[in-house]
């Protein structure tokens, strides 16, 4: 039996992820593993997109300025050193516990790294920073390597993590994926695919969840963007059992 801890969407909310890990118990208060977390006993799963602050307000607390102006390139490039900060931290960590901390390659996190197209919100903010065509400057090598090396979903067992959903096409952010409803709407629409899939259970993020963790306990999945709302998930696994849940539950903090 083994805890898993998931942790949603961060989208550059370093501030409240440091301290979900650390009501997990899996991150003392000088941002390294617990002993849990080295010792394997506690994985860490995060479920994608690590950069790009959600709206114009978490820019400006991110970047310390009064308002955030995304058309402005000095504005660009203290969001982006901040990220880079944050992210150097987060890999350590990851360093410190290589088998027991992953990360799943979000489309946000794709979009640093290729820039293929530029990513934004309904309500027309784009997420310019790691963009040097827009303004903005390149992902550090380092770094850039690291986000290549995500996966595109974790199994455990029958157990899936990743980003967006259950589909395979679900984990490649191309034109299709950007122009379907279907990543942000499968969950409602079509919850049966996790089912479908053969899975015993499904953990996935991309779709922010208003009001805290979604767990559809008849579909047997859990959309976890909801980290805004001070949650994370916790699961107990048995990875050699058919159906490997032991328990699920949405963790305040």
């Amino acid at each position: 039996m083994r805890k898993f801890i998931a942790i949603g969407d961060v989208h550059a909310d370093f501030d409240t992820m440091w301290a979900a890990l650390r009501a997990a118990s899996c991150a003392d208060a000088h941002g390294q593993p617990t002993p849990p977390v080295r010792q394997g006993f506690y994985q860490v799963v995060f479920i994608g997109d690590l950069v790009h602050p959600k709206n114009l307000g978490e820019y400006a607390r991110l970047t310390g300025l009064s308002t955030f102006d995304a058309r402005n390139e000095d504005h660009l490039f203290a969001a982006a050193r901040q990220q880079v900060r944050e992210l150097e931290k987060l890999q350590a960590f990851q360093k410190s516990a290589p088998t027991s901390v992953h990360f799943i390659l979000g489309n946000h996190d794709d979009g640093v790294v290729h820039h293929r197209y530029q990513l934004g919100t309904s309500g027309g903010l784009t997420h310019d920073e790691f963009d040097p065509e827009r303004g903005g400057v390149v992902l550090p090598d380092h770094l850039r390597h690291w986000f290549q090396g995500f996966l595109r979903e974790l199994r455990v067992g029958r157990v899936q993590f990743a980003h967006v959903g259950p589909l395979p096409a679900f984990a490649y952010y191309d034109d299709l994926f950007y122009t379907d409803h279907g990543p942000k709407r499968w969950w409602h629409d079509t919850p049966e695919y996790v089912m479908m899939a053969d899975l015993a259970y499904g953990i996935y993020g991309h779709t922010q969840m208003h009001g805290g963790i979604h767990l559809e306990e008849a579909a047997c999945f859990a959309m976890i963007d909801a980290l805004p709302d001070r949650e994370y998930l916790e699961l107990l696994l048995d990875p050699d059992q058919h159906n490997p849940v032991l328990s699920v539950r949405a963790v305040p903090f």
